[in-house]
């Protein structure tokens, strides 16, 4: 693949990511080196409130927080978007001393086919609400102890405002031992989750929810672009790589949670 290609799906996947704080943030306010984006409705889902850095801004890491602190001024939280790993690279480690988190994510591209034969678990699609237990054990093992506050009541109206679908697995009694999860928005699509119980993993799961949401995805029949976002040092892009689904860009997410 060429450069241009290369830089042309790095485009693509940063302006898919921006879409979703376009369809769903209700203030949009531009500063000298990206956007200030929020979702006054929904100040727990911090995805949606935050600040975005969209070049190189040049700026120390105490100046960085000193302007999310303002732009985020009346939330619990702080969080920094970079665009370039490269801007990020140059204050994480002073913001992480300072009691940050960074999170680096690789977005992408579902580009060729699955493999033909995959493990087989039975997948089906279910009711969003039918897997909150899966959601709430999810939120403790990404962030334990913190008060989600109405996180799972605002994440459930966002997923539904962007045609949110759910697949599941079952164990021998029919309780939900896994799920994924397939939102859309135009001609676009993206598995925004796949989480599987952490006393059943290894077993094949996440694999065949994956799977099946590509499938749905193919089968709309409308979708030209399919995607998918992983943390760039953990083991979930390794299978979604294997499952045809290729690096388009890499971002970083700093981010102060509440102490409270």
């Amino acid at each position: 693949m060429s450069a241009k290609e290369d830089l042309d799906k790095r485009r693509r996947a940063i302006a898919w990511n921006h879409s979703a704080h376009d369809a769903i943030c209700d203030v949009q306010e531009p500063w000298a080196h990206g956007t200030i984006v929020k979702a006054t409705k929904y100040p727990d889902y911090w995805d949606y409130n935050l600040v975005r850095v969209e070049d190189d801004p040049a700026m120390s890491a105490a100046g960085l927080a000193a302007f999310a602190d303002e732009a985020l001024a009346g939330f619990r939280h702080r969080r920094l978007n970079f665009d370039l790993p490269e801007a990020a690279a140059a204050v994480s480690a002073e913001l992480e001393a300072d009691g940050w988190d960074s999170l680096s994510l690789v977005w992408m591209l579902h580009e060729s086919p699955a493999p033909a034969v995959g493990p087989e678990i039975e997948v089906e699609f279910a009711p969003y609400e039918e897997v909150h237990e899966l959601r709430v054990a999810w939120h403790e093992e990404e962030m334990p102890g913190l008060d989600p506050g109405n996180y799972h009541e605002q994440a459930r109206e966002v997923a539904l405002l962007r045609n949110a679908q759910v697949l599941i697995t079952r164990d021998d009694d029919g309780r939900p031992t896994a799920f994924a999860q397939l939102e859309q928005a135009g001609d676009r699509a993206e598995i925004t989750q796949v989480f599987v119980h952490p006393d059943l993993r290894g077993g094949g799961r996440g694999t065949a929810m994956t799977r099946m949401a590509i499938e749905a995805a193919n089968q709309r029949g409308d979708i030209a672009e399919l995607w998918i976002c992983a943390d760039a040092d953990d083991r979930p892009k390794d299978l979604y790589g294997r499952l045809g689904f290729r690096t388009a860009a890499t971002t970083v997410e700093l981010q102060k949670a509440p102490k409270d």
